[in-house]
């Protein structure tokens, strides 16, 4: 490119900056003339949440917490606080059980155990407004039907593989160079307008001996017409489902379980097959495993071949699978013990306690904390980023069939046995409430509108049930500020294990490896190839974990738009056109013999613990948003904490540690969206690397 061609994209750049902004202008101007609409429309004493949502391209949560007067009589009746059926028994929790830091001792907290029938539903709570909007959680049944959830799936456990996994010949292709990586060999294709077909056809006329998956490092071309669509998701569809002269649709294969294309708006998977069934292919991104900056495509290989080679020295038959997540799972299930208690397998859980943890177990923190809460104008914005961090809450977990633990039982125990099962791997429904007083973020999550969405209540005074684990209600009970009152509804408790614990340290000890690597190499080229491959393992680590928690399976139908009361009512409107709206609806869960929500509930628990408060036990202090000044968090986003003020805490290159990544100086004004996060966040890790280098 020259000084004019610069100047020319310069200029073309500004004027879709310019787009992008009347765009953005006109489609929130949009938004608020449909929240007018749906609110007008809730007047009507007719009125249904159903219709409304449909019509509006909404979720009914999203419809009732715009227009609380469309809320079902089935739900609003959950809003009505019911009398208690019974005084509460308390159990005092003293400091010896789990000492505060010494230098911020709390006072003793208070815990209860809300004794109630076995037949009684939870007692709805005095709840803030903000609460009763919420969506509710569901509840494990009373008396013998709820007993029955707590069993194993018959005939479905994890258990060592008996067979070793075949390796796929794979290419890396760059779609704007149009260069592909094979091998050792370096080609470049012509890929006319980077349709499907058209790589399918370049790679193929190329690599004649057949490719069976095909990276793009670069290009996103399942976004060429994103202009032509309202949503990115239905472009992707559009570029995975265009007809291909000669192929068709994957239908899978031998012990090849996925078929079909994977429609997401960044990371597809577009499955392919010969219309002779005898050559089958795959298109993927390599942003499933890591972000590419810019990264030709034999580095992205050569990060791969170095991924393979770390992993074989903890597993000789070790393959690299299409993602992250099905490496990690595979990779997983050859660490399961042949010997011992478990040596036929982890019992898969009942699928109704499966989705019970899938309602209830929430993902990682992420949370926007705005004015006034902290100033219009920040001093600094610091971010700070757990290294690695589901690594390390992955030495626990439960294993085996839970017992139910209900109110009566809970508070029936002696002190020790009620600190010896919240200490353990268990799943608790509780009421909290904030104290009088507290001035600092919340620390338990609560249910808020929309599809597995949470928020963290921190007015004084709030009340709302919720399930935590054990992790979060230890940090509730002796955080160093304030405890929090948290009374015992109900409860699953499970043994402790180590299921995970061998798989993680291998992988722990690849990251270590390929980290050490990325630091010490003299090559350029090969030290950035060592750090993808260590953000690989990263990948393969987090992914793996997300994969236990398995989904409900989805089934996508469309319906004419003449015939939209024929949606179902279930279903969530994921796109729609002149003719035709698209949605999508659970239908339940797969026979799945490596399903683990208990796994990921338990990780996900603590690793959100830990963004409030973690020990440093060799150096004697301690992390966390709770040991920053009130007022000085800005934002929690899975593993990372954006603060107001920098914090000299411990940095060991260790799982959990926090590692200063960015620093903006001030004045800042105070981010009102995710948008304006990101961009902040990127300033901040700019400004600390030209700060460094200096």
């Amino acid at each position: 490119m020259d000084a004019q061609s610069y100047s020319t994209a310069l200029a073309d750049l500004r004027t879709v900056r310019d787009q992008i902004k009347k765009t953005r202008a006109a489609l929130t101007k949009q938004e608020a003339d449909r929240d007018k609409l749906i609110i007008q429309l809730a007047s009507y004493t007719k009125a249904k949440a159903e219709r409304v949502a449909q019509a509006a391209g909404l979720g009914m949560a999203d419809v009732v917490a715009l227009a609380p007067a469309l809320t079902p009589d089935s739900l609003a009746t959950h809003d009505t606080p019911q009398p208690s059926t019974a005084e509460p028994s308390t159990a005092q929790v003293t400091p010896e059980a789990a000492p505060p830091p010494p230098q911020q001792a709390a006072a003793a907290p208070v815990m209860t155990a809300a004794a109630r029938p076995a037949s009684a539903e939870p007692e709805a709570p005095q709840a803030s407004a903000a609460a009763q909007a919420s969506r509710d959680l569901p509840s494990i049944p009373a008396g013998s039907s709820g007993d029955a959830w707590l069993t194993a799936t018959p005939g479905l456990a994890s258990t060592r593989p008996n067979f070793t996994q075949q390796a796929r010949s794979t290419v890396f292709l760059d779609t704007i160079t149009g260069i592909l990586v094979h091998r050792n060999q370096t080609h470049h294709l012509d890929l006319a307008d980077r349709s499907a077909a058209d790589i399918l056809t370049a790679v193929f006329r190329t690599v004649p001996d057949g490719v069976e998956r095909i990276y793009i490092t670069a290009g996103d071309p399942w976004h060429r017409d994103a202009d032509r669509y309202p949503y990115l998701r239905d472009a992707v569809a559009a570029w995975l489902n265009a007809p291909i002269p000669g192929w068709r649709t994957d239908t899978g294969r031998g012990r090849d379980r996925m078929a079909g294309h994977f429609v997401h708006a960044r990371n597809p998977v577009g499955r392919y097959q010969r219309e002779n069934g005898e050559q089958h292919a795959e298109i993927r991104s390599v942003g499933e495993w890591f972000d590419v900056d810019g990264d030709a495509p034999h580095i992205v290989r050569d990060a791969f071949v170095l991924l393979w080679q770390a992993l074989r020295r903890h597993w000789s038959d070790a393959v690299l699978m299409g993602s992250p997540s099905q490496t990690g799972r595979d990779l997983w299930t050859r660490t399961v013990p042949t010997r011992g208690q478990y040596a036929d397998g982890f019992p898969v859980l009942s699928e109704e306690l499966r989705g019970l943890l899938h309602a209830t177990a929430g993902q990682g923190r992420n949370e926007l904390i705005v004015p006034p809460r902290v100033p219009e104008q920040l001093s600094q914005l610091v971010e700070y980023d757990r290294t690695f961090a589901y690594a390390k809450h992955t030495w626990k977990s439960p294993v085996g069939i839970p017992r139910r633990i209900t109110a009566a039982t809970f508070a029936a125990w002696s002190h020790k046995e009620q600190m010896r099962a919240l200490y353990g791997c268990g799943h608790w429904q509780v009421r909290v409430t904030v104290p009088d007083g507290w001035d600092h973020v919340g620390l338990l999550p609560a249910p808020a509108p929309g599809d597995r969405a949470w928020h963290y209540p921190a007015e004084p005074g709030t009340t709302f049930t919720t399930w935590a684990g054990g992790p979060e209600l230890h940090t509730a009970l002796t955080n160093p500020i304030q405890p929090w009152k948290i009374e015992i509804l109900d409860g699953i408790l499970w043994e402790d294990g180590k299921p995970l614990d061998d798989w993680a340290k291998k992988l722990k000890e690849t990251w270590t490896n390929l980290s050490a690597q990325a630091h010490f190499q003299g090559d350029a080229q090969q030290a950035r190839a060592a750090h993808l491959a260590s953000r690989a393992v990263r990948s393969i680590l987090l992914y793996g974990i997300g994969s236990f928690a398995q989904r409900p399976r989805m089934v996508t139908g469309t319906t004419p738009r003449s015939l939209e009361r024929d949606v179902p009512p279930d279903a969530e409107i994921i796109g729609f056109d002149n003719e035709l709206i698209t949605w999508q609806k659970p239908t339940g869960f797969a026979r799945d013999p490596n399903a683990h929500p208990e796994w990921a509930a338990a990780i996900w628990s603590g690793a959100r613990a830990a963004l409030l408060t973690q020990r440093h036990r060799d150096d004697d202090t301690y992390a966390g948003a709770l040991h920053t000044p009130s007022g000085t968090v800005v934002a929690f986003r899975t593993d990372a904490l954006y603060l107001t003020q920098p914090h000299d805490w411990p940095y060991h290159h260790q799982p959990g540690d926090y590692l200063l990544r960015g620093r903006l100086t001030g004045p800042v004004t105070a981010p009102a969206s995710e948008d304006e996060l990101l961009t902040l966040r990127d300033a901040g890790r700019a400004a600390l690397t030209a700060e460094r280098e200096a």
